[in-house]
């Protein structure tokens, strides 16, 4: 592996991710120890320079103490190694940057950095407002509330806990123009939408501020009205860094933009496609595919629909009769030759059966055919259920007839 190259255009197995990010945190726990190095010999003057907001401000002849055996070494030694970390910083930041560079795309990483450079010089200035302006106030109200006999005489572990909870609060404070800015650049909201919730945020600022500082109102107040402001001026820049309607993924490629633009030819079909297009078209309406869909008609729209049914079927049938009466006569003129029994008999079946499959079409329109609810019946079935029809047309079943019809059709010469 390269040292800091990023390898923007190569894809890497999943090891070697794992490896990587071995080697940056590595980087990072070595930055911060040399910047620990460094300054460990100046710890005590560090903590005199942190804790003279505090001192300048005590009554004559008072000072801070240490109640801890070990706290006049452990609280410079705790202060030098945050402060070591806060200054490394940057170089942390630049760690992280190349480990997830390779995974976005060109537009995203133009985004990346100047994110991240400008969240770090907000961090260090929510630290140095915290220090030059809250400090000072916050601690000439509270070293002026003592009560009568009381002297101030603070300790030094408790002041640095004290100090370092609110560097970081209002480190954090002054970030929030970089989220306002993220959340309308991946879309999550606007800055109209942010503008019509101004008053919750404000109250909200309020809020964060009486949970990270101290229980006073004097550094909620600083707090919450500078995160007000950072918010407005988030709302401001905001429009600057919305997406754009045109950016897409293929911004990456230059030719994959013009490749998208570039007119397409229509699709040649050729007659056989066409036709079978148009047979498609003409497939007739299966109930079943839409079941989702289907709703149940109601006792008066089924008797109005099974109404319109019979009164066409009674159309078609008075022309079909008529129709039928002319070539009765055209056979008539023909041919005087009446027909033979088993002929009658196989017309009368094949009547009743285009009846029965005229009352299955009418009770289809409304759900699914038998066959396919109950599967297909066997041979014994099958006949109970013509008997069962036989029955409801008003007449009687009748074996022989059926036998009858099965030995006409067999060959004369076997009759014989």
């Amino acid at each position: 592996m390269s040292g800091d190259s990023l390898n923007l255009g190569s894809e890497q197995p999943f090891v070697s991710h794992l490896i990587e990010l071995r080697d940056r945190l590595l980087r990072i726990v070595l930055a911060i120890l040399i910047l620990f190095l460094a300054l460990f010999g100046f710890a005590n003057d560090i903590y005199h320079y942190i804790a003279s907001p505090l001192m300048e401000l005590l009554p004559e002849g008072q000072s801070m103490i240490a109640t801890g055996v070990i706290s006049p070494f452990l609280t410079p030694f705790k202060l030098t190694l945050v402060l070591s970390f806060y200054i490394a910083i940057p170089y942390i930041l630049y760690q992280v940057w190349g480990f997830i560079a390779p995974g976005l795309y060109k537009h995203e990483r133009k985004m990346v950095m100047p994110l991240a450079a400008s969240s770090t010089i907000l961090f260090y200035v929510g630290m140095a407002f915290a220090y030059y302006v809250v400090f000072p106030l916050i601690f000439a109200f509270l070293t002026t509330t003592a009560p009568e006999g009381v002297e101030v005489m603070p300790d030094m572990k408790d002041y640095l806990d004290f100090v370092l909870k609110l560097f970081f609060a209002f480190g954090i404070a002054f970030e929030v123009p970089i989220a306002t800015i993220l959340l309308c650049w991946m879309g999550t909201t606007t800055p109209d939408s942010l503008r019509e919730k101004r008053a919750y945020v404000i109250v909200g600022a309020f809020v964060i501020g009486m949970l990270l500082t101290p229980p006073d109102m004097i550094s909620q107040t600083l707090l919450a009205i500078p995160m007000w402001l950072l918010f407005e001026a988030g709302i401001l820049f905001a429009p600057f860094f919305m997406p754009k309607e045109d950016d897409d993924n293929g911004d990456d490629d230059p030719d994959s933009g013009k490749a998208a633009r570039a007119p397409q030819a229509a699709p040649v079909i050729s007659p056989s496609d066409k036709s079978s297009t148009e047979e498609s078209t003409k497939k007739p309406f299966d109930p079943t595919e839409f079941k989702s869909d289907y709703l149940a008609p109601t006792d008066t729209e089924m008797e109005a629909e099974l109404d319109r049914i019979e009164a066409e079927e009674d159309e078609a049938e008075s022309s079909d009769t008529s129709s039928s009466e002319l070539d009765d006569d055209a056979a008539e003129s023909t041919s005087e030759e009446p027909l033979d029994e088993a002929a009658q008999a196989r017309e009368d079946r094949a009547r009743k059966q285009a009846q029965r499959e005229a009352d299955n079409i009418r009770m289809d329109h409304y759900e699914s055919p038998i066959s396919e609810r109950y599967g297909e019946l066997d041979a014994e079935s099958e006949r109970a259920l013509d008997e069962e029809l036989e029955l409801m047309d008003g007449g009687d079943y009748d074996d022989d007839a059926e036998e009858f019809d099965e030995e006409s059709e067999k060959d004369p010469s076997e009759q014989k």
